[in-house]
């Protein structure tokens, strides 16, 4: 993951829309211009599409041998001084990558259980999951034959173990339970030959040759990536999302923009996405693409990273947000409450988007006691308000003060937003919106219709002290209503 820390996309300008199919679309967000969005053009993928979009909530895992130390992942071996990914002091770069490659050795996570984890993520009222099978280190938690830097090496105490190919096992799981399944893979490999060759230093995430000047060696690198990828479409059942990380591996737009990065030693990373495409979905038929930060035409959602945008995308899209601090497991992360992940799926879901939220596993191959506890939180306030989640479409204006809005058959959400701790008031004002004469308001979870008065354009909805008192849900309250 790229660690980005943006509370809210500020702007969103410039939307064109065309037909469905043709549509393209630009947007600025914080002032930063985004590529061209290109929908799919292949039926079966619009439909899946279409399908992932009514999900809304899924599940992400970041999971890997680093977990042993709780750094962030796999950006301790950048060169890159980004503040967050700091080595510690008094040990050489060299040093450290040698020790960071030695944590297969100990790496044993004995407790793994991913039924365990699958039923915590149904319970929660999640619907899709993304497992890293690689991430930028080139650790594989799969059993690639490309590699022996991988979980089921003999090198590594767990190969012995009947469920070895993580991956695998947790596909099964989830599958089982319903899932979507989806294969996140990095397709920078720091660990190969041919992406940081040991020749030369590593100062950058970036490939650490001139590619125009070594082309079998980036073409053999090409070949690992396509095999790899082959090998997660082969053998490891239906697979509905291929995530892939790493935007700054892809080709460049136009010869003018060849030249400026090579001017500042960043040299072409085209992999062939075409090719990676056509044999990905001639496996898995109506596969979703996610080119992440390629702004290529097999980004076939965008994924805000630890960000809420303020309106609707003009793109299928996903907040991407981790569930405590780390995107990797730390024994003593800061893990967010219970209302502010509710809060943040309405809010996400409410502005047309899904809302995949990570939980980094322990090296012992469980999930935090925090964790589970988060999960059922929201799993209790999910199974009550779930109409108001699964399935809607966004409706302007999409939010007011403390309210938010989401539709479906005609039918209008408004979820109330309580600060922390603040109790449901006696009286709740919704101004964008006027329910039609004669029909009735309704509190989710309540099944006795609300008092409710004509308030100008809008409305006042009326609690009775015992619904304040036992209100039928905590952390965000949901009304609905037919509206004029």
């Amino acid at each position: 993951m790229f660690y980005v820390r943006i509370n809210k996309i500020k702007s969103i300008m410039n939307i064109k829309t065309i037909t469905l199919g043709l549509s393209l679309f630009i947007s600025v967000t914080q002032g930063f211009a985004q590529a061209l969005y290109q929908y799919p053009e292949e039926p079966e993928v619009l439909e899946m599409l279409r399908k992932w979009q009514d999900m809304k909530f899924g599940l992400l895992m970041h999971w890997g041998a680093y977990s042993q130390w709780g750094v962030v992942e796999s950006w301790t071996l950048s060169s890159e001084d980004m503040g967050w990914n700091r080595r510690p002091q008094g040990k050489s770069y060299c040093q450290y990558v040698r020790e960071y490659e030695e944590l297969k050795n100990t790496f044993n996570p004995v407790n793994f259980n991913p039924d365990k984890w699958a039923v915590a993520a149904k319970d929660a009222g999640m619907k899709y999951m993304i497992f890293t099978t690689k991430h930028h280190d080139g650790f594989n938690m799969y059993d690639t034959q490309q590699s022996d830097y991988k979980i089921t090496d003999p090198s590594v105490p767990f190969h012995s173990n009947a469920k070895a190919d993580v991956t695998q096992e947790i596909f099964r799981s989830f599958r089982k339970e319903g899932f979507f399944t989806g294969a996140y893979f990095s397709k920078p490999d720091w660990h190969h030959k041919d992406y940081w060759a040991s020749e030369w230093a590593t100062p950058n995430r970036h490939v650490n040759y001139d590619t125009r000047k070594y082309p079998e060696r980036w073409e053999n690198f090409k070949t690992f990536v396509y095999r790899q990828i082959e090998e997660l479409m082969i053998r490891y059942g239906k697979i509905d999302i291929l995530w892939l990380d790493g935007g700054w591996v892809r080709s460049f737009a136009s010869d003018a923009e060849e030249k400026k990065a090579a001017e500042r030693n960043l040299w072409n990373q085209d992999i062939d996405m075409p090719k990676i495409a056509k044999m990905a979905r001639s496996y898995q038929p109506g596969l979703i693409m996610v080119d992440r930060g390629a702004g290529s035409a097999y980004e076939n959602y965008r994924t805000p990273e630890q960000a809420i945008p303020d309106k609707p995308l003009p793109h299928p899209w996903e907040t991407c947000m981790t569930m405590a601090d780390m995107w990797s497991y730390n024994e003593n992360d800061n893990y967010k409450s219970a209302h502010q992940l509710i809060r943040t799926l309405i809010q996400v879901v409410s502005r047309g988007g899904n809302f995949l939220l990570n939980v980094g596993p322990s090296p012992e191959g469980d999930f935090h006691p925090t964790a589970y506890q988060r999960l059922e939180e929201i799993g209790h306030w999910m199974k009550i308000n779930g109409e108001s989640i699964y399935g809607t479409k966004t409706i302007a204006p999409y939010h007011e003060e403390k309210i938010v809005f989401t539709q479906k058959d005609g039918t209008i959400y408004a979820s109330y937003l309580p600060d922390e701790n603040e109790t449901i008031p006696a009286v709740i004002e919704v101004h964008s919106f006027q329910p039609q004469a004669g029909s009735k308001v309704y509190l989710l979870g309540h099944d006795k219709a609300l008092t409710w008065s004509k308030a100008g354009n809008g409305f006042s909805i009326c609690l009775s002290k015992s619904l304040q008192k036992n209100p039928p849900c905590h952390y965000a309250w949901v009304f609905k209503f037919k509206a004029l």
